[in-house]
């Protein structure tokens, strides 16, 4: 980031144009100020300075300057590549949307805000000061850009160390004059290694090196809050401590990885990296990436030579491959790359083997057909399959479990448990399957979840409480409850969002105490982004669990200050207005949200019940088969839709409905449970214990189950 200036500005200024929907931006100069003439929030076409430039390549993107201390990015950036590579010119960064003026996605809206979506990465000491009240910010830095002490924290802790030092040594020998010119230089960086007193040693036989001693750096503390996706959950974070003290992380979860933890969305490059074996065997960043030239550390395939002896992997053997070809290059086997914000190519930090045969069974992306396009992911499985007969295909990988939850595939429960039990797999992959297994949670489970509680690794622990069902059996809801006092702050303050519900006199008195803690830290950790309606609206969710009716209906209502359309709290508030039986009130908000967004299913189904609440089942049920219809993979909206359709007469039709979504959702309990009680009430026995035996088999140690199938077998007897 830096000051909008000839030295630093890399665009085209000089009148160039850009057209998209009809919205034509044109960039200029006027003496010493850059500008820009585009669409505002209201969306007249206007001129605004540009106050900042930000980043430099592939990209360049520009700062402007809104009162209340606001700057927005706008969504038009140069492309600063060489021309020959396509760079040279001015490119939209969304340009198959057409961006309504104002929403979250356009240049002047929330989504594009520096001072919340970019500035804590790329300023130093960033301090965001936001005023809920006014809703303006006075945001502040000690550098505005990335210095020394954004990584190594303040200087003052070097200053005072070599006082220290000085005033130890004040007649130094020449040897001991060079030992503290040293350990000064080392005084910067005591955080990332100084505890570290392993080392690298090449493994003859394996052709891999391997560390004298585990790894004892915090390194990755250090670099994974810019270099990964995630929340902050503590004001003033301190170079090298914990991650998770600060931040929550995000997991494996759709449309941010596929199902085998392969990237997907913009992620960066931590839950990648925690994912793979070499992170597990003790690679830190800086073992491939200089970090203060932010060059790599050799060339080529000689940066992997650092670890893995090129006899033995840079091989045709190996790779199969020509000699100094793209499939001899390690990194587009082992770190395939994906494009975003048009232009940027990022590679997947996971450095996995490639998988087509995961492509085969579970449709996940491969590196073989990200190179060979025109062939198929069984033509890359069987040829990989014959280059290595015994290698990585022949095991489990954690992304057929991650998959099955995600697909509701019957046997996903097992994979779940297994997966989450199994302490040699990715601890961010087992913790991923814990936030899959409440649609399946049954009393199988509860080993699972009761190991992950006690699990030596705080993402685990963390997702832990994320894992519970509706109505957690008593033994798993105390075993949670010690996770109130966990050293580590992402734990708590994930212990007490899924308590928030559970009523304090169930709990000891050291019990509520650790709740009132927790429950504090949660609450600031989601006010550190008070500038989000996100953030109001997860506080109105937990006020409401908590039965604070008022303060949930405050919260939604100032999240829909300072996002007027922000349809989801317009859909939480309309669903505290039905709690409190106005029905009228909250019918004429769904209708005003359904108005913003028509194609919202969340919209439609909320509207349905709240008719049906009214007793106004004919006008229910059009909304109800419409949210169906808009979010077919919903298995909930599918349910309620085919209940509805059962109690106004149509059984037939909510049958066809439920046998439909039962093949898409087979482990869907609540699915099978609707044919079994409309198939029996409808005189089809046969059907209801087909069902009845998929649904004991998803439940092998409940005994209602398995006398419920006993019951129906015997009526069929008759």
């Amino acid at each position: 980031m830096q000051k909008a200036t000839e030295a630093t500005v890399l665009g085209d200024f000089s009148g160039a144009s850009l057209e998209s929907f009809g919205v034509v931006t044109t960039f200029f100069r006027s003496g010493n100020k850059f500008l820009v003439r585009t669409d505002g929030a209201d969306g007249a076409i206007r001129e605004y300075e540009i106050a900042y430039t930000f980043g430099i390549y592939p990209l360049q993107q520009y700062l402007i300057a809104f009162p209340g201390g606001r700057y927005q990015m706008l969504g038009i950036a140069w492309d600063s590549r060489p021309k020959q590579h396509g760079g040279q010119r001015w490119l939209h960064l969304y340009p198959d949307q057409k961006l309504k003026p104002g929403s979250w996605l356009h240049w002047t809206g929330r989504d594009q805000t520096w001072n919340y979506q970019c500035a804590d990465c790329h300023s130093t000491d960033l301090k965001k000061n936001y005023n809920l009240a006014a809703n303006t910010y006075a945001t502040t830095w000690s550098d505005l850009n990335v210095a020394c002490e954004a990584c190594h924290g303040p200087g003052s802790r070097h200053v005072t160390w070599a006082q220290g030092q000085a005033k130890a040594r004040s007649s130094p020998t020449p040897t001991d004059a060079s030992r503290s010119s040293e350990e000064l230089r080392m005084g910067l960086v005591t955080w990332l290694k100084a505890t570290d007193q392993g080392r690298w040693e090449m493994n003859s036989k394996t052709g891999t090196a391997e560390r004298t001693q585990p790894l004892a750096s915090a390194q990755l503390d250090a670099c994974a809050p810019c270099h990964s996706r995630r929340q902050v959950i503590a004001k003033g974070p301190s170079s090298g401590a914990p991650f998770l003290d600060f931040y929550l992380p995000s997991l494996l979860e759709p449309g941010l990885y596929h199902s085998d933890g392969e990237i997907d969305g913009e992620v960066f490059e931590y839950g990648s990296f925690v994912q793979s074996r070499m992170h597990n065997a003790g690679v830190v960043c800086t073992d491939c990436h200089h970090p203060h030239t932010l060059e790599l550390r050799a060339d080529g395939n000689g940066l992997c030579a650092q670890c893995h002896m090129p006899p033995k992997f840079d091989v045709t053997e190996h790779h199969h491959h020509r000699p100094g070809s793209a499939g001899a290059q390690c990194v587009n086997c082992h770190m395939p790359a994906k494009t975003y914000m048009i232009v940027h190519s990022r590679r997947d930090h996971s450095f996995r083997v490639p998988r087509p045969d995961l492509s085969v069974s579970i449709g996940t992306p491969n590196a073989c057909i990200q190179c060979h396009a025109d062939r198929s992911p069984d033509w890359a499985a069987k040829i990989v399959a014959e280059w290595y007969p015994n290698g990585r295909q022949t095991a489990v990988h954690y992304g057929i479990a991650l998959n099955a939850g995600r697909t509701g595939a019957p046997d996903a429960e097992r994979l779940l448990d297994q997966l989450i039990l199994d302490q040699s797999q990715p601890a961010v992959a087992r913790a991923s399957a814990l936030l899959l297994l409440p649609p399946y949670g049954s009393a199988a489970s509860e080993p699972a979840i009761l190991a992950a509680i006690e699990d030596p690794n705080p993402t685990v622990r963390s997702a832990a409480p994320r894992a519970l069902a509706d109505s957690p059996p008593r033994a798993i809801i105390q075993a949670v409850l010690s996770l109130l006092s966990d050293p580590v702050r992402a734990v708590r303050i994930e212990t007490a969002r899924a308590l928030a519900g559970l009523d304090p006199r169930t709990m000891t008195p050291e019990q509520r105490n650790a709740f009132i803690i927790a429950y504090q830290e949660l609450v600031a950790a989601e006010l550190i982004d008070a500038d989000r309606s996100e953030a109001h609206l997860n506080l109105g969710l937990l006020n409401t669990r908590r039965g604070q009716l008022d303060e949930a209906e405050a919260e939604y209502r100032t999240a829909l200050r300072l996002t007027p359309d922000f349809v989801a709290a317009m859909v939480n508030l309309a669903d505290l207005d039905r709690m409190r039986g106005m029905y009228k009130e909250g019918a004429e908000l769904l209708r005003q949200a359904m108005s913003i967004d028509p194609d919202n299913a969340d919209i439609r189904h909320s509207l349905g019940l709240l008719l049906v609440r009214q007793g106004k089942h004919a006008e229910a049920l059009p909304q109800l088969r419409q949210a169906s219809e808009l979010a077919p993979d919903n298995v909930r909206y599918a349910y309620v839709y085919a209940i509805a359709l059962n109690s106004s007469g149509a059984s037939g039709e909510a049958m066809a409905l439920l046998e439909r979504t039962h093949r898409q959702h087979p482990a869907d309990r609540d699915v099978l449970l609707a044919l079994i009680i409309i198939a029996r009430d409808r005189g089809d026995l046969a059907t209801a214990l087909t069902h009845a035996r998929e649904l004991a088999g998803l439940g092998p140690l409940d005994p209602q189950l398995r006398a419920l199938v006993e019951d129906l077998r015997r009526r069929l007897k008759r």
